[in-house]
This record gives C-alpha cells, structure tokens and sequence, in this order.
C-alpha cells in the first residue's frame, strides 16, 4: 500500500478523531468537573430500589394438596422443573451413612421399571432434556430441564424415573466403586481430614451430619434398601414442586394435575434428630506430614431462626466473614502474611443449633501465631464496640447484595420452596433489610458476648505437631497459650474402616 492509499484509508478515522476531540474541547470545564467526582469513592449513587417477591403470589395447590410454585419466563423455550423432598442425610441409620445419598444416584442412574439405564439416558438426549437427583442433609431434589416443545413427553419420562426405579445392580455396583475410589482418597487431602473430623467433633458420630461411610456401609447397600429408602421420600405426600420457564401456569397446573392422579399420597418424613452430642472445648491435633497447618476454630452456635440471628450475621461480616474489610483477614494476612486466606463463617441450622466456624492455613511455625490473632480478635468485639465504619460496611454489604438472594426465576422459587418446608416466618425477607438497617454496635457488642466465647470453643488442627507447637520464631506465640497447653491428639483414621491407624 502506497502513502497515497494510506492517506484515503485513515481519513474517516483522523476525521472521526477530530470530531470526538472537538467535541470534548467545547465542554466547559465547570460542567465536567460537575458530574465526574474527583475521586472514586465520591460517586453518589441512587439508593437501589428493590422490593422482594412475595411467595404468595407465586403458590398453588393442586387438588391432591400438592404445592406448586410457578414462575413464567417467555425469554427462551425452555422449562425447569424441580421437586424437592424432605429428608436426606437425615434418614439414614447409623449403620448405613450414605444410603439417601446413594438412593438420589441410582435414581437417576438405575434405570426404571421399562427402559434400561442406557434406554433411559439415550431417550433423555434424544428429547434434549437434563436430570438429575442429589440428596443433601435434610431434603432430597430431583430437576429437569428441557426445551418446552419436548416437555410433556420430558415429564412423562421424569416421572417414571422417579415413580418406578429399576435400580439397576450393574449401575449399582459401578456406583459403590466409584464411592469405594472416593473413600480410598480420604486422608489424600489434609483439608477433607480436617472437615470430616470437625463435624464429628461438633455433631458427634452417631449424627448424620458427622457419620461417614466405611467400605462395610458401602457394601451393605441393597437394591431392597434403596427401593426402602425411595419409599420414605419420593411420594406427592412429601414433595414440593417448582416450575420456572416457558409456559401458561394454568395449562402447567392443568398438565401437573394430571400427571400426579393415580400416584399414592403418603405422609412426609419427620423433622431430621437433634444432635445428643456435645462440643468439649479444647485443643485438639490429627497428625500429617504437611508443610501447612490446617486449622479450624469454634463452636455450635445458633439457630436459623434466633432473634439473634441478624446482628450475629452483622457480627461475622465484620469479624471474619466479610473477606478483605473483615478483621481477621486484614490481621491475619494483610497485616501480618500468615495466611493466604483467614476467614469465619455463621452456618445456623433450622432445628437445632448451627456453628461458627473460623478458619485457616499456615505455615507450621505460624500456626500458633495466627491462632492467637483470631481468638483476640474475637475478644476484641466482645470487649470493645466496633467502629461505626465498619458496622456500616457489614450493613450495606447485607442489604445491597440481598436481590441475589431472587436473581433468577429457579432461584427464587428455591427460596420459596425452603421457607414452606422449614416454616420460615412469613415477611420475613419484606423486613429483612429494616432488621439489618436497625443493627448498632452495642447488639454487635451484646451478641459477640453471649454467642462467641473463646473459652468454650475447640481449636482443631492437621498437621505436623512437632513443627507446629513450638511456635514461631520470634516466640510471640505457641500451642501452650492455649487451654493451659493441654492437647487431645486424635489418631488418623484409615480410609476405608475409619479406625485408627498406627
């Protein structure tokens, strides 16, 4: 290309650059400076106007007293469908942990009364259609996502998965193999030793939510157990479902009744055990030749529905859970570089009481330093009021990240589908952020008080003890300042039996 084809090709944009330049010169300086704020944090914003959905206006019944929320959405051909069961983890007995959890698999994987497990996955893609079915702690959810023009026959499908399981018992014993696979892993990661001993720890052994499976429980599961268990939770008696998507609700309504005529209502499971077990404070270590110490802190704490709740979730956003504006991680990593991340949690259960949880992982010599950071940052907000800064950060935090909580149409009915089964307090999410708005320091001060106390808390930590007691090397911190240097030190469990190993 020659100067001359150069020219004639840059001349719209040398002229387009002149106009913006132009444009620009003839703004006045006053009105620049008048809406561009001078520095980031000047930019006012309006206040966000957002009211959250009520679940009335989303709620059906169906004939059989089934429960159904809807939520239309014309954007794509597409339909979500969810049912949601009560009971899960909460079901199983002692002796077989992991059986719900199995049960939801080989729902899914099993196969049903008429179509083989490869029938069934190969009608599934032919129809373009997504499903699946997990079990958790305290519910069972069985999904489906498929294009509308395909979803009477998708449900009809669906249905029939859940209604008739063949349970497999090839599927089933490549289901237990991969469990047994996963088992074997077990010790492989120092932070999965650390979170299935905490739980114990916590709920106790004989609870579901620290009970874990051992190669025996695996092998004791049955086809005849799985089809047991699938009684218990997979009938209209003890489901909620949701639709979202692309539909008329009348006809979905019209198409649900249908479909759910002639299956038997039972009645729903019970509310899942109260743990028997308590915490003993103390110190606690599990052995692992790792060159960071992995560490847990805390205690059982509240219920989802305590009237402390709020100021308590204010509390741990300032203390921990609030990521870099949050105390612990400032003090702990930014501050003094022990840590990657340091960090606390407030996890409240509906029946009984939940735990807050702080956490991290340092190098061995440090362990005792960061440690001793985070329990006299705990004391610090049970002696002395937080700033008003901070408090008003935790605050704006919980109420301008509160529309997630409904940013999707499946989100949204989840929540909906939650509060009914939990008995979540009507209006609670309409005076929600009036509640978090209405927080002071001193229910910050009070809650930290009567809710965080390190004296009954246990510290748990993995790794290498010799490395880790003696502290750092400045002698600023080592495992004697805590609980009078006392310390349990729990064996390392074999993998597949759970018994200690040598």
């Amino acid at each position: 290309m020659n100067a001359r084809h150069l020219a004639i090709v840059l001349a719209p944009a040398v002229a387009a650059a002149s106009l913006i330049t132009a444009s620009i010169a003839a703004t006045p300086a006053a009105e620049s400076s008048a809406t561009l704020p001078a520095r980031p944090e000047q930019i006012a914003f309006e206040p966000l106007d957002f009211a959250p959905p009520a679940a009335a206006d989303f709620r059906h019944v169906l004939p059989d007293g089934t429960v159904v929320y809807l939520a239309e959405s014309h954007e794509f051909p597409l339909i979500d469908l969810s049912i949601t069961f009560k009971g899960g983890a909460s079901l199983d007995s002692v002796e077989i942990p992991g059986l719900a959890s199995m049960t939801a698999s080989m729902l899914r994987e099993g196969g049903t009364a008429t179509l083989s497990p490869e029938a069934f996955d190969e009608q599934l893609d032919f129809l373009a259609t997504q499903a699946s079915v997990s079990a958790g702690g305290t519910f069972t959810t069985a999904s489906m996502n498929c294009l509308k023009k395909t979803f009477d026959e998708s449900l009809t499908l669906f249905l029939e998965m859940l209604r008739e399981p063949a349970f497999n018992a090839e599927r089933l014993a490549t289901a237990k193999a991969r469990l047994m696979a996963q088992l074997e892993q077990r010790n492989d990661d120092a932070s999965g030793i650390l979170s299935r001993e905490w739980r114990q720890l916590l709920f106790g052994a004989e609870h579901f939510e620290g009970s874990l499976p051992t190669a025996t429980s695996v092998e004791a599961i049955t086809p005849e157990r799985l089809a047991a268990m699938h009684r218990r939770i997979v009938h209209p008696g003890n489901m909620i479902v949701s639709v979202s998507g692309d539909f008329d609700s009348a006809e979905m309504l019209a198409a649900l009744e249908k479909a759910f005529a002639d299956w038997e209502r039972g009645e729903p499971v019970a509310d899942p055990p109260v743990p028997e077990h308590d915490l003993a404070p103390g110190l606690y270590h599990i052995p692992k030749e790792i060159p960071q110490g992995k560490v847990a802190i805390g205690m059982r704490s509240i219920t989802r529905d305590d009237p402390d709740a709020i100021p308590l979730n204010v509390l741990n956003d300032i203390l921990g859970g609030g990521g870099f504006t949050s105390r612990i991680m400032r003090s702990v990593r930014s501050n003094e570089g022990l840590a990657y991340s340091a960090s606390s949690r407030l996890s409240p259960r509906v029946d009984y009481a939940g735990e807050f949880r702080a956490g991290f992982e340092s190098k061995n010599p440090t362990v005792a330093l960061a440690i001793k950071i985070i329990l006299q940052q705990i004391d610090d907000v049970r002696n002395e009021l937080v700033t008003d800064e901070e408090l008003e950060t935790a605050k704006q935090s919980l109420i301008e990240t509160f529309p997630r909580v409904f940013e999707s149409k499946p989100q949204m009915l989840s929540v909906f589908v939650s509060d009914e089964w939990t008995g979540r307090p009507e209006g609670y999410w309409q005076s929600y952020r009036d509640r978090v708005q209405a927080v002071t320091a001193e229910d910050v001060q009070r809650v930290a008080r009567e809710h965080l106390d390190p004296a009954t808390m246990a510290i748990l930590v993995v790794g290498n003890w010799d490395e880790i007691a003696a502290g750092d090397l400045d002698g600023r911190a080592s495992m004697a300042d805590f609980f009078e240097g006392a310390v349990t030190h729990l064996p390392l469990r074999d993998p597949l039996t759970l018994e200690p190993l040598e």
